[in-house]
């Protein structure tokens, strides 16, 4: 079995500490470091390149938006995973940081397993977006573009390139950003699992983004979600 190395970031100490406590009760992961600042943690990525970041957001000397933008701009660290840790009903910057290129969202009360199931996946190269999780993000993005963010609303470009999805790509897309997994659209749409990951990259191909979470949130601006 393959080692993740992750970097914990977290301004809180003892946040920090439990995150290493409860990653250390089992196998496969090696924290490599941890840092309580976004400048410290983009310096640190820089030197380490973990497999994923977990990555606070509301941090003092620079955000985790901000520490994700740099680490996403930086070819050293550009593909390295992130795993934003938040509280979903108080972080605004939820929208901004799948923006950014956060590959996913947990909550700070999580527990081991489903801890380690989200470092599998971002690790892997996905997205998680888990089971518990799920429903408050895409509520929570659902919200803040449609209500509290106007300016937030489909440009003409966003129309543009959500225009160039063919009806099962854009069927596919909206379920994307419904939460469920490929095996649920899968299931759904009576089609195979590997089917929905080639209409999932076509999608966002066309729309250009380079993550599952940028792709609910193109969606999201787009209006899929009010078809």
């Amino acid at each position: 079995m393959s080692v993740v190395r992750v970097l914990i970031v977290d301004d809180q100490v003892m946040i920090r500490s439990g995150i290493r406590a409860l990653l250390e009760t089992g196998e496969g992961v090696d924290v490599v470091g941890e840092a309580g600042d976004g400048h410290r943690a983009v310096d640190m990525a820089r030197a380490l390149v973990p497999d994923v970041i977990l990555m606070d957001l509301r941090m003092p000397v620079l955000d985790g938006v901000g520490a994700i933008v740099r680490l996403r701009d930086d070819p050293v660290t550009a593909d390295i995973g992130i795993l934003v840790l938040t509280t979903f009903d108080t972080d605004e910057n939820v929208l901004a940081a799948l923006k950014a290129g956060a590959n996913g969202f947990l909550g700070k009360s999580a527990d081991h397993e489903e801890l380690m199931r989200s470092l599998a996946r971002v690790a892997a190269g996905g997205t998680s977006l888990s089971a518990v999780a799920t429903d408050t993000v895409v509520g929570h993005l659902a919200h803040t573009a449609r209500r509290h963010r106007p300016h937030e609303q489909a440009s003409p470009e966003d129309l543009r390139k959500a225009a160039t999805l063919t009806a099962r790509e854009r069927e596919v897309t909206t379920l994307v950003a419904r939460g469920l997994s490929n095996d649920a659209i899968a299931e759904r749409l009576f089609i195979s699992p590997l089917t929905v990951k080639t209409h999932v990259n076509r999608a966002m191909s066309k729309i250009h983004v380079r993550t599952r979470a940028q792709l609910v949130v193109a969606a999201l601006r787009a209006g899929l979600l009010n078809d």
